[in-house]
Parts: structure tokens; C-alpha cells; sequence
């Protein structure tokens, strides 16, 4: 029998494309929502009202890059 509870799952293997997402045509989270507001906010930019899912994701990154939040360095 094997003990699994010792293993770390490897974060990048979750990484997926929002493109490929099944649920990415969807409306975004309530998270991604606001999320986005605040880095809207912090990079004074306009926010759509009509993102899917995917799309919001794909916005997170570009104004995450924008404003230096989510940076691993």
C-alpha cells in the first residue's frame, strides 16, 4: 500500500490554458471579479464588463504584469 500524504502535487501540472479551459466561456468567478476590480484600480485601467472566465484570467496576468502584483522572483 502506498502513503500518499507525503507527496507534494507539483503546481506548474495544474497550469492550464484559459483557451483550453472546458468552463472558460463562463462568467468569471466572484474572485476573479474582484480581483481584477483591484488591479483595475491600481493600474488605472478600464475593466470590461463582459469577460468570460478565460478571458478574465488572461486580463489578471496582463495587469499583474502591469502593476508588479503576483511577481515571483
Amino acid at each position: 500500500m502506498t502513503d500518499h500524504r507525503n507527496e507534494q502535487a507539483d503546481p506548474r501540472g495544474a497550469i492550464k490554458d484559459p483557451d483550453e479551459w472546458v468552463t472558460g466561456d463562463e462568467p468569471p468567478t466572484a474572485a476573479q471579479e474582484s480581483y481584477l476590480a483591484t488591479l483595475a484600480r491600481e493600474a488605472d485601467a478600464p475593466l470590461p464588463d463582459d469577460l468570460t472566465k478565460a478571458e478574465a484570467s488572461k486580463r489578471i496576468d496582463e495587469l499583474q504584469a502591469e502593476t508588479g502584483r503576483g511577481r515571483q522572483d
